[in-house]
């Protein structure tokens, strides 16, 4: 490092000493900038990684079909339910028996879901998840049961298995068993209830703890005896094997399409993909949000430096007349710009460090940090330094010697 850098930097370390209050203030706009964005990033980074190491808890033999062909467009990634939505599902129960019998699928399980309204003993429940599946469920998701046990081969299709906190919610307690309740008219009693769940956001799009699983079948008369199936989960019996048999399960379903391809085949990290895109757009939108503090603290940046440069005219004539620059001068005020940005940049990135761990208390995952989420963070922090210290920079070195030699203040 030059002395003539130590010297920029000892000139713009007492400046801003010298004008803490106006400093301080200044720096506050870039730190609550970065800070925003850090903990977005942190957050929706956690968000993505608990979703990819549920699949990977399945040691890369999980597949998963989905109706209709994953698109390419740019604008579904903001709304990636919304093609589905208002569509009937392409998936049939002559889909999930052909998987079957597939050779090496070792489980396969339908997923089907229904909104609904359980009722009992005088307390009403709103807004849960149906869920209509088959007992190889359990092989296909991470699910482990708390009290009772899951749906089998030898249930009867009124019983059901409910989340814990719907159990809590429904009867006040998390040991139901044998208690009934309503659900679209139609009577269940309470075989089993699913341990509490720390992911309730996942690959299957259901939170497990809200949700009442009932059998296929009687999740068929919910539509007329129809499946309306939103999902097929299906299981190799060697993770090897797993892309062989993708292929031919979707050389099957491509036949019993009639040779249309209306659906989907994800296995690995392609699962987690449209609710990881998700998570992905909702944070690039709300990091553009919060870069606009980042603009007020550069304009804020800008200003300091200008008054500055009016303050220091005729330092700026003495640096001239002595032999000084334009491009020293520009440095000068330049480096006294960057250090304002970067010591924002670094209290921000400390404060969005603990603001994604104190918001992640009343959420279901921990925030991740990666050196991504530094460098962007540290990379914001030196564009705006840089963005709004060049004009100030720029006129300081513009300035003609004599006149700022007449100046006194």
């Amino acid at each position: 490092m030059s002395l003539l850098v130590i010297d920029h930097l000892d000139n713009a370390f007492r400046s801003l000493r010298h004008n803490r209050g106006r400093s301080i203030l200044t720096t506050l706009g870039i730190t609550i900038g970065i800070a925003s964005v850090t903990a977005i990033l942190a957050l929706s980074n956690g968000v993505t990684n608990m979703i990819t190491t549920q699949v990977d808890a399945f040691d890369d033999n999980l597949a998963i079909v989905r109706p209709g062909l994953q698109t390419k467009d740019p604008n579904a990634i903001t709304s990636p339910i919304t093609q589905h939505t208002f569509s009937t599902s392409t998936l049939t129960e002559s889909d999930v028996e052909a998987i079957a019998k597939v050779e090496g699928v070792a489980a396969v399980a339908p997923i089907m879901t229904i909104d609904g309204t359980l009722r009992a003993n005088g307390t009403t429940v709103n807004n849960n998840v149906i869920l209509a599946t088959t007992p190889d469920f359990t092989k296909v998701t991470e699910v482990t049961m708390k009290e009772g046990q899951f749906l089998d081969e030898v249930t009867d299709n009124e019983t059901a298995v409910i989340g814990y906190q719907l159990s809590i919610d429904l009867f006040g307690t998390d040991r139901p068993i044998g208690y009934t309740f309503t659900m679209r008219g139609q009577r269940f009693t309470v075989i089993g209830v699913m341990r509490k769940s720390d992911t309730p956001i996942n690959y299957n799009n259901v939170d497990l703890n809200h949700a009442a699983v009932v059998s296929f079948e009687r999740g068929k008369l919910f539509h007329q005896g129809r499946a309306q199936i939103q999902q097929i989960n299906f299981m190799a019996t060697d993770a090897a094997a797993l892309p062989e048999l993708t292929k031919r399960v979707h050389d099957r379903l491509v036949e019993a399409h009639v040779g249309e391809e209306d659906f989907t085949i994800v296995s690995g990290e392609a699962i987690a993909k449209p609710t990881n895109e998700l998570f992905i757009s909702i944070a690039t939108v709300m990091v553009a949000i919060a870069a606009i503090s980042l603009f007020v603290g550069g304009i804020g940046i800008m200003n300091i430096m200008l008054v500055a440069v009016a303050e220091r005219t005729r330092e700026i004539g003495i640096r001239k007349a002595v032999g000084a620059s334009n491009q020293a001068i520009v440095t000068q005020f330049l480096i006294e710009s960057l250090m304002v940005s970067l010591l924002g940049g670094l209290l921000g990135y400390l404060v969005g460090y603990f603001a994604a761990f104190a918001i992640s208390t009343f959420l279901y995952f921990t925030p991740a940090f990666t050196w991504l989420t530094a460098l962007t963070a540290l990379g914001m922090a030196i564009g705006v330094g840089v963005l709004f210290g060049l004009y100030p920079a720029i006129k300081a070195a513009r300035k003609d010697t004599i006149e700022s030699l007449r100046q006194y203040h």
